[in-house]
């Protein structure tokens, strides 16, 4: 199947809303009902990917037929939270669709991920993941992530908080 690259848009919103909840949907069964509620509800909802879309540069890997499979977001620095300094850059929802994954999306995803910062001159990228997230963790650190520190527990996991000089 013919799998290509673009960067994603607003008239993208309702696909990468799915896509979203159809990927973390695996999580739920691993959280409890008001952990998955809170979760499920920032990223079932459409304005998280408005904000998104409006802060950051989107990356999706889509079908000839046009259904998104993978999406990314790369934060661009000068948007701090209480994770991320104002100089870093940082990776929000690496998603790949359920029926596509062990196919290295999510690999391309982020590798892409990594190239747009470069090339946008950031030095840092960061990001963030949980204890659920046995694959990914593994996959950062392949790609040169270094775990900064743990964050302590988000939706009842532990998280850490991962960074890449560039």
């Amino acid at each position: 199947m013919e799998i290509h690259y673009r960067k994603g848009a607003a008239g993208d919103l309702q696909q990468l809303r799915e896509l979203g909840m159809a990927g973390w949907r695996r999580f739920e069964k691993a959280m409890t009902a008001e952990s998955w509620q809170r979760l499920s509800g920032s990223i079932g909802n459409e304005q998280t990917y408005r904000e998104l879309l409006f802060i950051s540069e989107c990356l999706v890997y889509e079908t000839a037929e046009g259904r998104i499979v993978g999406m990314i977001f790369l934060v661009p620095h000068g948007n701090p939270t209480e994770l991320y300094l104002p100089e870093w850059s940082y990776i929000r929802f690496l998603t790949v669709a359920p029926d596509f994954s062990g196919r290295g999306i999510g690999r391309r995803l982020t590798e892409d991920c990594i190239a747009l910062a470069r090339h946008n001159g950031e030095t840092v990228i960061a990001l963030h993941t949980s204890e659920m997230m046995g694959d990914a963790r593994q996959l950062y650190e392949h790609l040169g992530f270094n775990i900064v520190r743990e964050i302590g527990q988000r939706f009842g996991k532990r998280y850490w908080l991962y960074k890449l000089e560039l």
